[in-house]
């Protein structure tokens, strides 16, 4: 390649990095006009989101210096941000928790960012924004892990996917656990009250995509004041692989926490054993069991439920 296309190639890219990062304001000594620099953001994220990490793993996950990173832990310490417990493994390492304090905190920069974001979406039409959307994961998949599935995307969902989820669900559980067309029908019974009785303010569907294409889905919706209920979690096998139904399980999680939900509660049954692993994985406890002849099947179904 002539050295000159590629010196211009090199300063198109800085210059798109200069241009992403004030606007995102990245660059400020307090992110979203929160206490936070970007690095802190990402800390709270991560203890937010997961469950009882250690130091070393937030470290390693987010690429930051241990000298900072230590830095950043004994602020949100002094701050009364977070609690710390030395691992019995290793005792030079902590077990890291979020207080109520640091809940509070990570809640509050969680909405500033989700409006920042939502104010910068709103002024373009819905066509350039979903071309933004797609470029962002056009981005994302060519400088992430080469090899692999392509990233998925996680969306609203729009005019069809309602329809998506039910046919979906019916097809794989038909194909995978040998459910009949009762259970197709309970899933357009859900996906038609969320459609008809959707609170936007306490309520939420997610949409897995990769490349345009629907794979994953699920739902969070206000079961009482205090309990939410999180509903048709689908991985499809063309998205498996990179932790999605994770990911899915971890917005309902955040969401249901920014809301003020109390609690959040999910049935399932006894046969689906990896989503089984990622509610526990997500700290959802099992709390009752119960026989049950529903879907053509013999089945155990099981309530699950999440303080948050």
């Amino acid at each position: 390649m002539p050295q000159q296309d590629s010196d211009g190639r090199i300063s198109a890219v800085r210059s798109f990095n200069r241009f992403y990062t004030r606007k995102l304001g990245v660059l400020d000594q307090q992110l979203l006009k929160t206490p936070f620099s970007l690095s802190e953001a990402r800390v709270l994220y991560e203890l937010a989101n997961g469950e009882n990490l250690a130091a070393k793993e937030i470290g390693i996950e987010l690429g930051l210096d241990p000298g900072y990173l230590s830095r950043i832990i004994q602020n949100f310490d002094e701050n009364g941000l977070i609690t710390r417990k030395p691992l019995s493994s290793d005792r030079r390492q902590y077990q890291l928790s979020l207080t109520a304090k640091g809940r509070q905190a990570f809640a509050k920069l969680d909405r500033s960012s989700h409006d920042d974001v939502a104010a910068m979406l709103a002024t373009l039409p819905r066509g350039d924004s979903e071309r933004l959307i797609g470029a962002m994961a056009v981005i994302e998949r060519l400088l992430g892990t080469p090899s692999g599935s392509p990233p998925a995307i996680l969306r609203g969902p729009r005019p069809g996917d309602m329809g998506w989820v039910v046919q979906s669900h019916g097809s794989l559980y038909a194909s995978e656990y040998g459910f009949d067309s009762s259970f197709e029908g309970l899933v357009a019974e859900i996906a038609a009250k969320f459609l008809s009785s959707f609170d936007a303010s306490r309520e939420r569907c997610w949409i897995a995509e990769i490349d345009g294409a629907q794979v994953g889905s699920i739902f969070l919706v206000r079961h009482t004041d205090d309990v939410a209920k999180l509903r048709l979690l689908l991985v499809d096998p063309a998205g498996r692989g990179q932790r999605l139904g994770r990911r899915l399980v971890g917005e309902c999680v955040a969401f249901g926490r920014q809301c003020g939900y109390r609690k959040i509660t999910l049935w399932t049954q006894s046969i689906l054993v990896a989503a089984r692993g990622i509610y526990q994985d997500a700290g959802f406890v099992l709390v009752a069991t119960e026989p049950h002849r529903s879907f053509g099947q013999s089945l155990i179904g099981e309530t699950w439920e999440r303080e948050l």
